[in-house]
């Protein structure tokens, strides 16, 4: 059930908002969420839902069994930490690594191991990476007792199946919402705020991102070879501008949902195209995972308080880690090494001339990134490899030219992606919205802003009823 869809937008999420309102209690309202979150994710993957409760219980007594335990790192607290670190692993590892490593091994050492019979049969559960992230996140908070394990097993519950976050994130880590489990408060002013953020990333979803993705299918649909140099740099950046409005309109979505329920999350995106560095990027680009990697890998490695060398070292590992945990193929992790390899890179200060010039810069940042997205979007590393061929040596194609994937309305979509890409206009409202005088605001605040609020969601609705392309990029890690 994607929030982009009919059966959500009219049905599922008033009903909640309906119960939860009329619930007596915070006892209630969270047994209102966990039941209204297990039935959005059974309608996607009922099979799994003990997986995700079970998970979630397991947890639950780790983190009791943490709490009661005295001292600072001693040699117990330490076993049960490292034992609920490797059931968590162990979970992701089994569902979502399991064929990847089968398969490599059989490339190694030519041995048949049973790939076909056994590992093949393993389905992918809906958002494991993201609610395994949250377990860790949550043993890890009450190991370093910078939170206090909860008491209440609803509590946790909730935190990892709460439905806004369970599917595709954004990756929330539990101090950041543990005091908001058990107590929160929703304002008229804080649920008119989340209804509004629902409303703008659904536009970004369904009238960009779906627009932009249909026309990136069929590209990257086609044999590399098939596609023509100018389609082949379009798709490119239409992919670009995809993945951040798709992603981004998720988390816009997510983060205003919560809101309207009391629950108070992080920023996940600010405006990443417009980064003047791979780490200027990597602040801006779905900040709740860089910050979940750099609070449990990075700083676990050492972080930046050892030799230059280790630093070095623990960033590509961290982004050989970020591509791996984005998806079991080769082609995503050479999508983090890329990324790693440019943040070293930065750090010795090897591109120091290139970021010192104000348009150079930006487009350094844009040419790596797209570089990246090739390996990040292609199906194989084959692929990708045609795909790259295509886009320097390809002048014609015999068969896909730019005007046969492109049509009036993915050019004018594009162009429009490319504004609201940048912060230009969303702070020039914001400007004008906090402007001493009083026709701005009236203007904006009481005509022009909720009459623009009001015709995306009219316009996202009969796209949806029109039946067009609707998945979530997200949706399969």
């Amino acid at each position: 059930m994607v929030f982009s869809s009919e059966v959500f937008l009219f049905a599922f999420l008033p009903a909640v908002l309906a119960l939860y309102f009329l619930a007596p209690g915070a006892l209630l309202k969270n047994v209102v969420l966990v039941a209204a979150s297990i039935v959005f994710y059974a309608w996607g993957g009922a099979m799994y839902v003990p997986l995700v409760l079970g998970s979630a219980l397991v947890n639950y007594a780790f983190g009791l069994a943490l709490s009661r335990l005295p001292g600072g790192a001693t040699r117990e607290r330490r076993l049960v930490f490292w034992a609920a670190i490797a059931f968590d692993l162990a979970v992701v590892a089994w569902f979502k690594y399991a064929g990847f490593f089968a398969d490599n091994l059989r490339f190694i050492t030519g041995a048949q191991i049973g790939r076909s019979v056994a590992l093949s049969q393993i389905a992918l559960p809906l958002g494991i990476s993201f609610f395994t992230f949250h377990a860790i996140s949550y043993v890890v908070d009450v190991y370093r007792r910078t939170s206090e394990a909860r008491k209440n097993p609803l509590e946790v519950v909730l935190y990892f199946v709460f439905f806004p976050q369970l599917i595709a994130g954004p990756i929330i880590r539990y101090k950041d919402v543990a005091a908001q489990l058990a107590q929160r408060v929703v304002t008229l002013d804080g649920f008119a705020w989340g209804a509004r953020r629902f409303v703008v990333g659904l536009g970004k979803k369904v009238l960009i991102a779906n627009t932009l993705g249909a026309c990136v299918d069929h590209v990257f649909s086609t044999p590399a070879a098939d596609v023509s140099r100018p389609l082949a740099w379009f798709a490119l950046a239409a992919y670009t501008l995809q993945i951040y409005f798709d992603f981004s309109g998720y988390s816009d979505m997510a983060i205003g949902m919560a809101r309207m329920f009391g629950f108070r999350f992080l920023e996940n995106f600010d405006f990443p195209y417009v980064a003047t560095s791979i780490r200027e990027f990597w602040g801006r680009w779905h900040i709740s995972l860089s910050r979940w990697f750099r609070d449990y890998i990075y700083v676990s490695l050492g972080g930046n308080r050892v030799a230059a060398w280790r630093v070095y070292a623990n960033l590509v590992v961290v982004f050989f880690l970020c591509g791996l945990w984005h998806g079991a193929k080769w082609t995503f992790v050479v999508w983090g090494l890329i990324h790693g390899l440019f943040l070293v890179l930065e750090r010795v200060g090897a591109v120091r001339r290139i970021t010192a010039l104000p348009v150079v810069r930006h487009v350094y940042v844009l040419g790596v990134v797209m570089f990246a997205w090739v390996f990040f979007r292609a199906d194989s590393f084959g692929y990708a490899l045609g795909y790259l061929r295509a886009l320097v040596l390809q002048a014609s194609a015999p068969r896909l030219g730019f005007w046969g994937a492109v049509d009036h309305e993915t050019l004018l979509v594009f162009a429009l992606g490319c504004v609201l890409a940048t912060p230009l206009l969303a702070r020039r409202v914001e400007t004008a919205l906090q402007d001493r005088s009083w026709w701005p605001r009236i203007a904006l605040g009481a005509g022009a802003v909720p009459a623009g609020l009001a015709l995306i969601f009219v316009a996202s609705v009969v796209k949806l009823a029109a039946g067009t392309y609707n998945p979530f990029i997200y949706f399969r890690f």
